[in-house]
Protein backbone atom coordinates (compact mmCIF):
# COMPACT_ATOMS: atom_id res chain seq x y z
CA UNK A 1 0.00 0.00 0.00
CA UNK A 2 1.39 3.28 -0.92
CA UNK A 3 1.73 6.28 1.32
CA UNK A 4 0.68 9.46 0.20
CA UNK A 5 2.87 12.17 0.55
CA UNK A 6 1.90 14.95 2.47
CA UNK A 7 3.34 18.09 0.98
CA UNK A 8 2.55 22.06 1.52
CA UNK A 9 -0.66 23.28 2.20
CA UNK A 10 -1.32 25.68 -0.85
CA UNK A 11 0.30 23.19 -3.34
CA UNK A 12 -3.37 22.36 -5.60
CA UNK A 13 -3.89 18.49 -5.80
CA UNK A 14 -5.24 18.29 -9.06
CA UNK A 15 -2.62 19.51 -11.01
CA UNK A 16 0.07 17.05 -11.75
CA UNK A 17 2.79 19.31 -13.21
CA UNK A 18 2.14 21.87 -10.61
CA UNK A 19 2.79 18.89 -7.88
CA UNK A 20 6.42 17.70 -9.93
CA UNK A 21 7.28 21.87 -9.83
CA UNK A 22 6.79 21.68 -5.74
CA UNK A 23 8.56 18.23 -5.22
CA UNK A 24 11.43 18.66 -7.66
CA UNK A 25 12.44 22.52 -8.25
CA UNK A 26 10.73 24.76 -5.60
CA UNK A 27 13.16 25.37 -2.46
CA UNK A 28 16.04 23.75 -3.90
CA UNK A 29 19.34 25.49 -4.12
CA UNK A 30 20.47 26.84 -7.56
CA UNK A 31 23.55 27.94 -8.93
CA UNK A 32 23.36 28.04 -12.48
CA UNK A 33 23.13 31.59 -13.43
CA UNK A 34 21.02 30.47 -16.69
CA UNK A 35 18.36 28.97 -14.27
CA UNK A 36 18.62 32.49 -12.03
CA UNK A 37 17.93 34.31 -15.04
CA UNK A 38 14.74 32.38 -16.04
CA UNK A 39 13.11 32.52 -12.44
CA UNK A 40 14.32 36.33 -11.86
CA UNK A 41 11.70 36.65 -15.76
CA UNK A 42 9.27 33.91 -14.64
CA UNK A 43 8.72 35.54 -10.92
CA UNK A 44 8.68 38.56 -12.32
CA UNK A 45 5.97 37.98 -15.57
CA UNK A 46 3.91 36.42 -12.11
CA UNK A 47 3.12 39.94 -10.68
CA UNK A 48 -0.20 40.50 -10.55
CA UNK A 49 -1.01 36.60 -11.64
CA UNK A 50 -1.04 32.79 -10.34
CA UNK A 51 2.07 30.87 -10.28
CA UNK A 52 0.21 28.42 -11.92
CA UNK A 53 -0.40 30.92 -14.73
CA UNK A 54 3.17 31.32 -15.42
CA UNK A 55 4.16 27.78 -15.21
CA UNK A 56 1.98 26.45 -17.83
CA UNK A 57 3.72 28.88 -20.13
CA UNK A 58 7.14 28.38 -18.99
CA UNK A 59 7.69 26.30 -22.21
CA UNK A 60 6.51 29.41 -24.17
CA UNK A 61 8.92 32.10 -22.20
CA UNK A 62 12.07 29.71 -22.81
CA UNK A 63 11.16 29.60 -26.75
CA UNK A 64 10.41 32.77 -26.86
CA UNK A 65 13.46 34.10 -24.83
CA UNK A 66 16.36 31.83 -26.38
CA UNK A 67 16.24 29.12 -23.83
CA UNK A 68 16.86 32.11 -20.97
CA UNK A 69 20.67 33.07 -22.58
CA UNK A 70 21.01 36.19 -21.37
CA UNK A 71 23.27 37.49 -23.79
CA UNK A 72 20.90 36.71 -25.97
CA UNK A 73 18.15 38.17 -24.15
CA UNK A 74 20.63 41.06 -24.02
CA UNK A 75 20.52 41.74 -27.60
CA UNK A 76 16.97 40.91 -28.62
CA UNK A 77 15.69 43.84 -30.67
CA UNK A 78 12.43 45.93 -30.27
CA UNK A 79 11.41 43.92 -33.41
CA UNK A 80 11.78 40.71 -31.85
CA UNK A 81 9.68 41.59 -28.55
CA UNK A 82 7.25 42.55 -30.65
CA UNK A 83 6.86 39.46 -32.14
CA UNK A 84 7.02 38.02 -28.95
CA UNK A 85 4.06 39.97 -27.60
CA UNK A 86 2.12 39.10 -30.53
CA UNK A 87 3.30 35.28 -31.44
CA UNK A 88 4.85 34.23 -27.95
CA UNK A 89 3.15 32.01 -25.38
CA UNK A 90 3.71 34.79 -22.57
CA UNK A 91 1.84 36.64 -20.86
CA UNK A 92 1.50 39.68 -23.29
CA UNK A 93 2.15 43.14 -21.10
CA UNK A 94 4.41 45.08 -22.96
CA UNK A 95 6.46 46.29 -19.98
CA UNK A 96 6.89 42.58 -18.67
CA UNK A 97 7.99 41.30 -22.24
CA UNK A 98 10.38 44.69 -22.78
CA UNK A 99 11.62 44.45 -19.29
CA UNK A 100 13.34 40.51 -20.17
CA UNK A 101 16.24 42.75 -22.21
CA UNK A 102 16.37 45.17 -19.75
CA UNK A 103 16.89 42.84 -16.81
CA UNK A 104 19.12 41.00 -18.92
CA UNK A 105 21.59 43.74 -19.41
CA UNK A 106 21.60 44.59 -15.67
CA UNK A 107 22.21 40.62 -14.96
CA UNK A 108 25.27 40.90 -17.53
CA UNK A 109 26.30 44.21 -15.67
CA UNK A 110 26.53 42.07 -11.96
CA UNK A 111 28.03 39.21 -13.56
CA UNK A 112 30.76 41.08 -14.48
CA UNK A 113 31.06 42.81 -11.17
CA UNK A 114 30.50 39.51 -9.21
CA UNK A 115 32.10 37.15 -11.37
CA UNK A 116 28.36 35.40 -11.59
CA UNK A 117 24.80 36.39 -10.43
CA UNK A 118 24.97 33.20 -8.09
CA UNK A 119 27.78 35.16 -5.95
CA UNK A 120 25.64 37.77 -5.69
CA UNK A 121 22.52 36.38 -5.08
CA UNK A 122 23.28 34.23 -2.47
CA UNK A 123 25.09 37.26 -0.16
CA UNK A 124 21.51 38.12 1.01
CA UNK A 125 21.20 35.04 2.58
CA UNK A 126 24.89 34.25 3.81
CA UNK A 127 25.85 31.84 1.51
CA UNK A 128 23.29 28.94 2.62
CA UNK A 129 20.07 28.98 2.07
CA UNK A 130 17.61 30.10 4.95
CA UNK A 131 15.30 27.35 6.27
CA UNK A 132 12.35 28.30 7.73
CA UNK A 133 9.70 26.11 8.99
CA UNK A 134 6.92 27.12 8.88
CA UNK A 135 3.75 25.05 10.26
CA UNK A 136 0.82 27.38 8.55
CA UNK A 137 0.43 29.36 5.47
CA UNK A 138 -0.06 32.58 7.70
CA UNK A 139 3.72 31.41 8.94
CA UNK A 140 5.22 32.64 5.58
CA UNK A 141 5.75 36.23 4.97
CA UNK A 142 5.37 38.17 1.88
CA UNK A 143 8.65 40.20 2.21
CA UNK A 144 11.76 39.90 4.48
CA UNK A 145 14.67 42.23 4.95
CA UNK A 146 16.86 40.41 3.09
CA UNK A 147 13.75 40.40 -0.14
CA UNK A 148 13.72 44.34 0.30
CA UNK A 149 17.60 44.93 0.27
CA UNK A 150 17.37 42.78 -2.86
CA UNK A 151 14.82 44.35 -4.18
CA UNK A 152 16.58 48.07 -3.05
CA UNK A 153 20.07 46.66 -5.02
CA UNK A 154 18.01 45.65 -8.25
CA UNK A 155 16.18 48.38 -8.68
CA UNK A 156 19.20 50.51 -8.32
CA UNK A 157 20.57 48.70 -10.91
CA UNK A 158 18.23 49.70 -13.46
CA UNK A 159 15.88 45.73 -13.26
CA UNK A 160 11.92 45.86 -13.10
CA UNK A 161 9.35 44.25 -11.77
CA UNK A 162 12.20 43.10 -9.13
CA UNK A 163 9.47 44.26 -6.10
CA UNK A 164 10.41 42.91 -2.63
CA UNK A 165 7.08 40.48 -2.89
CA UNK A 166 8.54 39.24 -6.32
CA UNK A 167 11.90 38.94 -5.09
CA UNK A 168 10.92 36.96 -1.78
CA UNK A 169 9.09 34.25 -4.06
CA UNK A 170 11.73 33.96 -6.31
CA UNK A 171 14.23 33.48 -3.15
CA UNK A 172 11.75 30.64 -2.42
CA UNK A 173 11.93 28.89 -6.05
CA UNK A 174 15.43 29.09 -6.27
CA UNK A 175 16.15 27.61 -2.67
CA UNK A 176 17.79 31.04 -0.98
CA UNK A 177 15.02 30.40 1.33
CA UNK A 178 13.34 27.31 2.10
CA UNK A 179 9.44 27.73 3.03
CA UNK A 180 8.14 24.68 2.97
CA UNK A 181 5.56 24.05 5.35
CA UNK A 182 6.82 22.06 8.46
CA UNK A 183 4.77 18.81 7.72
CA UNK A 184 5.73 18.75 3.82
CA UNK A 185 7.98 16.12 2.88
CA UNK A 186 10.09 18.27 1.24
CA UNK A 187 11.03 20.12 4.72
CA UNK A 188 14.57 19.78 4.62
CA UNK A 189 14.64 17.74 7.65
CA UNK A 190 12.39 15.27 5.34
CA UNK A 191 14.89 14.69 2.54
Amino acid sequence: MMTKKTRCGWLPEDKPDYTLYHDTEWGVPVHDDRVLFEMLILEGAQAGLSWYTILKRREGYRAAFHHFDVNKCATMTDEKLEHVLATGDVIRNRLKVFSVRKNARAFQAIQKEFGSFDAYVWRYVGGSPKVNHPKTLNDIPASTPESDALSKDLKKRGMSFVGSTILYAYMQAVGLVNDHMAECFCAPRHR
